[in-house]
């Protein structure tokens, strides 16, 4: 709600006398605000606001737009684009109702225009984005994504901001590889496992990370290294020499964080995954 004030001024045979101030008020008919769904994100993830508004006024609002800047952010002499709109996933509610599919623009900034709000009524605008490869991953990083609504009715632009964060969490993957491929009986064999940490937090030894598998063709006897340095069964790990069952104890292993680099004329991050080898050598 704005304020303001006026004051008038009296003349008269070069006199001039003025009058009291008096204060005013603009009450502001539409109100609104924007949310996510959820409030973290992680590379590809789906994003999707939520912005709702109100026309506590008497007249109906009609010609509405809403420009979103997909969380553009400046970087070197230009500005980057952290969201990606989803094409087709606009929809508008007035009062509840799913209206007609608005005029959608998906270049950046997103552009939603043909918007009504009818008097005393409420609408919802709902669409999804993507983070691409522009968003922050690290444990900073975040999203400050700001949408402005403008029409004939609305005198001055209105603009909500949501911000979204990079989720904090560790996301592991494992390969497995074989070597040598074709093997006798009585002769070495190599089982590589890779672990790789694609998330901004490392594990610790109370994530309980631990690898299991079931040796087939039995090996015996084996020999278990992590990063090169020699584990030590019972302590390290666990294996049935009749069953083939072999597991890592629980917290033995921990896996680095990610490292997160913005190239610095493009602005895209790359990941460079933490990263520990585990290897398990026996004979067939």
């Amino acid at each position: 709600m704005a304020t303001f004030t006026n004051q008038a001024f009296l003349s008269y045979r070069n006199n001039v006398t003025a009058s009291n101030v008096v204060t005013g008020e603009i009450r502001e008919v539409l109100t609104a605000d924007k949310t996510a769904v959820t409030e973290t994100y992680v590379a590809g993830d789906t994003v999707t606001y939520v912005i709702s508004m109100v026309n506590s006024g008497g007249t109906a609002l009609s010609g509405l737009t809403v420009t979103d800047n997909l969380g553009a952010y400046p970087f070197g002499a230009g500005t980057v684009v952290p969201l990606d709109y989803t094409d087709g996933s606009v929809r508008y509610f007035v009062n509840g109702v799913l209206q007609a599919t608005p005029n959608v623009n998906a270049v950046s900034p997103l552009t939603v225009s043909g918007l009504s709000l009818p008097a005393g009524g409420n609408g919802l605008l709902i669409y999804e984005t993507t983070a691409n490869s522009f968003a922050p991953l690290g444990t900073d990083g975040s999203i400050v994504n700001t949408a402005t609504i403008t029409g004939a009715g609305v005198p001055t632009p209105f603009s909500v901001t949501e911000t979204v964060t990079a989720e904090s969490a560790a996301f592991l993957t494992i390969t497995k590889a074989i070597s040598p491929v074709s093997v006798a009986d009585n002769e070495p064999l190599t089982y590589t496992f890779v672990i790789q940490n694609f998330g901004n937090t490392a594990t610790v030894a109370t994530d309980d990370v631990t690898v299991t598998d079931t040796f087939d063709p039995i090996l015996n006897p084996i020999t278990v290294t992590l990063d090169g340095v020699t584990l030590t069964e019972g302590t390290d790990y666990t294996y049935d020499e009749a069953t083939g069952a072999f597991a890592t104890v629980p917290g033995r292993i921990t896996i680095p964080a990610a490292t997160y680099t913005q190239d610095p004329t493009t602005g895209e991050w790359t990941v460079a995954p933490g990263s520990v080898t585990l290897t398990v050598v026996g004979t067939v």
